[in-house]
């Protein structure tokens, strides 16, 4: 009994044999492949990886590429503003330069006026309104016209040898009172001598 115990494992047929290897075998290949697969999907998979960093780098160099022409868009506002600011300063300066003239050319007219024959026509001017005052009076005294009360000025201004703005200021202050004192001076109109 004790040797039947000891008596060998049976042997397994060479066909049973060969399937096992064959089974190994065909493992040993599937394992290959799901190998081959998985350095296929991880070779895929970096490939996406190497195409993400190039779009990346693509989507970098295009923010780049912004950023430059944001800041050559930027640098030509600077240099448009500069330009402004000169252009500015330059009329500043044009006007300051005409005021300059503005203020001779006035100083010049004040001198004119003083020396001239503007001074003595804005002499004419400034004693017009008493002139037109006296005509007025004349007018009012003798019934007549404003050539004809203008022209009895004249001809008295000529007579008493009194320029004609002297008689009006005499003739208005006689008519207002303030020349009726014992300086009053008579003062004929009339071409007919009493």
């Amino acid at each position: 009994m004790g040797s039947d115990r000891k008596r060998a494992a049976p042997q397994a047929s060479p066909d049973r044999r060969q399937a096992r290897a064959d089974e190994r075998d065909r493992k040993a290949h599937l394992r290959a492949l799901a190998a081959d697969d998985r350095e296929r999907k991880a070779d895929l998979r970096a490939g996406a990886a190497d195409e993400r960093d190039r779009k990346a780098d693509l989507r970098a160099g295009a923010a780049d590429e912004r950023d430059r022409k944001a800041d050559l868009r930027a640098d030509a506002a600077d240099e448009r503003d500069r330009k402004a600011d000169i252009r500015a300063l330059a009329a500043d300066e044009r006007d300051r330069k005409a005021d300059i003239r503005a203020l001779a050319a006035d100083e010049r007219d004040r001198e004119l006026l003083s020396d001239s024959a503007t001074a003595r026509l804005q002499a004419r001017l400034e004693t017009m309104p008493v002139i037109e005052q006296a005509k007025g009076i004349v007018m009012g005294q003798e019934g007549c016209g404003p050539e004809e009360a203008f022209d009895l000025l004249r001809r008295a201004s000529q007579r008493s040898n009194v320029p004609i703005r002297e008689l009006a200021v005499l003739i208005v202050a006689r008519s207002t009172g303030n020349g009726a004192g014992p300086t009053a001076v008579t003062i004929p109109l009339t071409t007919h001598d009493p």
